[in-house]
């Protein structure tokens, strides 16, 4: 089985071909995937910087969009540091998907719109969107047609290999991303149903890249350089998008592009970490600071955004300071954490835990 144990590269892997998106060409396989409450602007910018070629937005309502809900539209704001970056959407009607992603291009700041046909959210697929477009592929073929008439952009489709294991071909799902004209595809080797959990079924991105008539990329299942590099060798897709692996660990993408050129690649230094992590954390007190409505609610006295910023990093730290030695007691508080302040005062707990 594909997945079942860790593997280290043998020998310096030389990679496929370069993937194009309309006028940007990817300068590695590595990218990073959304993930919905993660990939926010400053995680974007600090994986970019470490090596990822190609990043994606938070998972964001095409309804909410055409609503012009200010939250949502925050979930697309982007700078100059991340590029290129895609825009990732969901939704189910076709004529809504077609009238946000013409205003997301508009924007002027994404290189490609991505549909999602993969959220295994239960809440998203009962109203029929994410992996919910899988129980009625014209449907999912009918939502890609409508962006790829709307928009000049590329049109990518992020989807999983199934609803349900024995029910259904992935190689159904591609043909019907195919038919509606997707530059590209993106597949989490893993069914609806099984969520995150249980081995990634690589021999099916295998399949599906050898039948695919556009770039396949793969996903599930990289949680190490090694593992990114061995997808990639193993399956042949173009590339591989690294989602939970890079939660705590933009350098994996780095590590992945070393492996790759046959140059080693070393873990970060716990200096390394806490520089990271405290560059994250800054930017996204920023992210609260900066929402004009959130402004409005804090001078009523309703909401703080240091608190805010340190309560959605908590997931974040737990990541950035796993496997170190004073990890698990800080774990244990967490609920105890409320402020950056709180937040860097338990990361220099875990520091001095280190030390002889």
């Amino acid at each position: 089985m594909y997945d079942a144990v860790e593997r280290e590269a043998q020998a310096p892997a030389a990679g496929p071909a370069p993937v194009r998106l309309g006028g940007c060409v990817l300068d590695a396989p590595v990218v990073l995937a959304p993930m919905a409450g993660y990939t926010h602007l400053p995680f974007r910018r600090l994986c970019r910087r470490h090596g990822a070629a190609l990043v994606y937005t938070e998972l964001t309502s095409v309804d909410a969009l055409v609503r012009d809900v200010p939250a949502s539209w925050r979930l697309l704001a982007t700078d100059p540091a991340e590029r290129p970056v895609v825009a990732h959407l969901y939704g189910h009607r076709p004529e809504v998907f077609a009238e946000a992603a013409r205003r997301v291009e508009a924007l002027g700041a994404f290189v490609a719109i991505d549909i999602n046909a993969g959220c295994p959210v239960p809440k998203i697929v009962a109203r029929g969107a994410g992996a919910g477009l899988l129980r009625d592929l014209r449907r999912l073929e009918a939502v890609v047609r409508s962006v790829r008439d709307a928009v000049r952009l590329p049109v990518t489709v992020k989807t999983r290999i199934g609803m349900q294991s024995g029910r259904g071909a992935p190689e159904d799902i591609l043909r019907a991303v195919e038919a509606g004209g997707a530059d590209a595809v993106a597949f989490h080797a893993r069914v609806t149903a099984e969520r995150h959990r249980g081995p990634a079924d690589w021999a099916a991105l295998a399949r599906l890249k050898a039948l695919a008539r556009i770039p396949v990329f793969g996903n599930g299942g990289a949680s190490t350089a090694a593992r990114a590099v061995a997808m990639l060798t193993e399956t042949g897709v173009d590339a591989v998008m690294i989602g939970r692996g890079a939660l705590g660990n933009p350098w994996i993408f780095a590590q992945a592009r070393a492996r790759l050129a046959g140059q080693p690649a070393p873990p970060p230094t716990f200096a390394e970490r806490e520089a990271a992590l405290r560059e994250h954390l800054e930017g996204l007190v920023a992210l609260w600071r900066a929402a004009p409505r959130r402004r409005a609610r804090r001078a009523r006295g309703e909401l703080d955004p240091e608190s805010s910023a340190a309560r959605q990093f908590r997931a974040q730290l737990i990541h950035y300071m796993a496997g170190l030695p004073g990890a698990l007691e800080m774990r244990r508080g967490l609920n105890d954490i409320h402020t950056p302040a709180d937040i860097l005062a338990a990361v220099a707990r875990v520091r001095e835990v280190r030390k002889p």
